[in-house]
């Protein structure tokens, strides 16, 4: 006898086919998540899901996409006003943010931003990298730094910062004291190559 699966609890919306699917991957890899895993959690057929999302391809592009949203509210709510104190707390945030969800970060760049207009980019990646610039582009325009190519710092210090994350990530028993100074040490690192020595 066939077993159907039970009816769910919660009417399904697309919220809550991606908040399920979100919840997964944050168990587990991108590469492990299927729309049918995603079903029977829900208690329903994969073809249900159809209603809501195109295919799996769509389904984590859409949780990706929140989850750059979630990185640019925290870079938004830095209270910082000084452009290198910024810098330093948006670089915080972002190790804070990969290594709070490793499996949402992960997927977050199968979508990358794109610093120009001739490449094709994921509008979410983009809106994180643009808010993230900010603080750089203040810093340059103050005089603080002096560089002569404001996205290729900007690009610098976010692949410098990148690496930090991928770092704890994967583990090298770093405790929160040697994770702390790693991260301050590739802050001060690339701020020192990029400030302007007539604002020391």
């Amino acid at each position: 006898m066939t077993t159907m699966p039970a009816v769910p609890a919660t009417p399904l919306s697309r919220e809550l086919v991606l908040s399920t699917a979100r919840a997964q991957l944050e168990r587990d890899e991108a590469s492990q998540l299927s729309l049918r895993a995603v079903a029977r959690e829900l208690g329903v057929t994969a073809p249900a899901l159809y209603a809501y999302v195109e295919d799996k391809g769509e389904l984590l592009a859409a949780v990706a996409a929140e989850h750059f949203e979630l990185l640019v509210e925290r870079f938004e709510a830095i209270t910082e006003t000084e452009p290198l104190d910024r810098i330093r707390a948006v670089s915080r945030a972002y190790v804070d943010h990969a290594l709070e969800s490793p499996g949402l970060f992960h997927l977050m760049f199968r979508y990358p931003p794109s610093p120009t207009t001739e490449v094709d980019a994921f509008p979410p990646a983009t809106r994180a990298f643009e808010v993230a610039s900010e603080a750089t582009a203040d810093a340059v325009a103050q005089g603080l730094m002096a560089v002569d190519d404001v996205t290729m710092a900007c690009m610098t210090m976010w692949a410098a910062m990148h690496g930090v994350a991928e770092v704890l990530l994967m583990g090298f028993g770093f405790d929160d004291e040697a994770a702390d100074r790693l991260v301050e040490s590739t802050i001060d690192t690339v701020i020192a190559g990029h400030v302007n020595p007539l604002a020391r």
